[in-house]
């Protein structure tokens, strides 16, 4: 039971991440079943690999918010690794390329993105274990300042990735770079309260700040094309109509997560 409620919870993240990738590519690429599919697939074997691997039972709220959010951070780290490092496509439909690029300009050779994406992935899995160690190295109850600092390590991958990919095309921005780091900071120093593993509260920490940004720019500013798309003609017009009743689907996600988050802190005992 545990791990089937586990793979709805990755089916959940799966869901909520496609959606928007799918609301703003659609228009300029249409839509595919595979793509929106993809994601959905990928988030449901992660989920259940994170509630086996960390003994989370989606049946306790405080585990299903974590394991929403981790799983979400799992899913989006392995995609952009896919689209960044692995993926061969055309990018002549972007305004910012997809593929790993150094100042703007796509690097042609494989073997070079192959091993800047392998030092990407040691580097990840060395914060990791970073983070795991200083879990286990500080006794509990870790100070708040650490988990706040260690928590926003995910934003500050994201800040440092973003401004590498769209700086050369946009600029670079001050308040864009620093909103990543300290949404996942803040994430994190609630998130602490749900669960004490660091790795975790990290993790969900990442998670929940993607998802929040991404609503944000997606469905707050929906007449506003993605950067990657700036400037580029709507091919699929028809899908300005046809993307509408997935909003619900995806407010549906949020609303069963903000409630079991709400379940969640209800249980959570009061400071002394």
């Amino acid at each position: 039971m545990k791990l089937l409620l586990a793979a709805a919870v990755g089916v959940m993240a799966g869901v909520h991440t496609a959606t928007w990738g799918m609301y703003k590519d659609a228009p300029h690429e249409g839509f595919s079943r595979w793509k929106y599919a993809r994601s959905i697939v990928l988030a449901t074997a992660i989920g259940v690999i994170l509630a086996a691997g960390w003994g989370l039972d989606p049946r306790r709220a405080a585990d299903l918010v974590v394991l929403f959010g981790a799983t979400y951070a799992v899913e989006r780290a392995l995609a952009e690794i896919y689209k960044t490092f692995l993926r061969d496509e055309d990018q002549s439909k972007y305004f910012i390329p997809m593929q790993f690029a150094v100042f703007g300009q796509v690097v042609r050779s494989r073997g070079a993105r192959l091993l800047a994406g392998a030092g990407y992935v040691l580097g990840l899995l060395a914060m990791v274990l970073l983070v795991d160690w200083l879990d286990r190295a500080i006794p509990d109850p870790m100070p708040l300042w650490l988990v706040v600092a260690v928590g926003g390590l995910g934003g500050w991958i994201s800040a440092f990735g973003g401004a590498w990919k769209d700086a050369p095309k946009e600029g670079f921005q001050i308040f864009k770079f620093f909103r990543s780091p300290i949404i996942a900071s803040l994430f994190a120093l609630g998130l602490s309260y749900l669960s004490d593993d660091l790795v975790l509260v990290t993790l969900a920490a990442t998670g929940y700040c993607v998802a929040t940004t991404e609503t944000y720019k997606t469905f707050f500013f929906p007449s506003v094309p993605r950067g990657k798309f700036a400037g580029m003609p709507v091919h699929f017009p028809d899908m300005l109509r046809r993307r509408q009743p997935f909003v619900f689907l995806y407010a549906g996600i949020w609303l069963v997560v903000l409630v079991a988050l709400v379940i969640a802190l209800r249980g959570v005992p009061s400071p002394a």
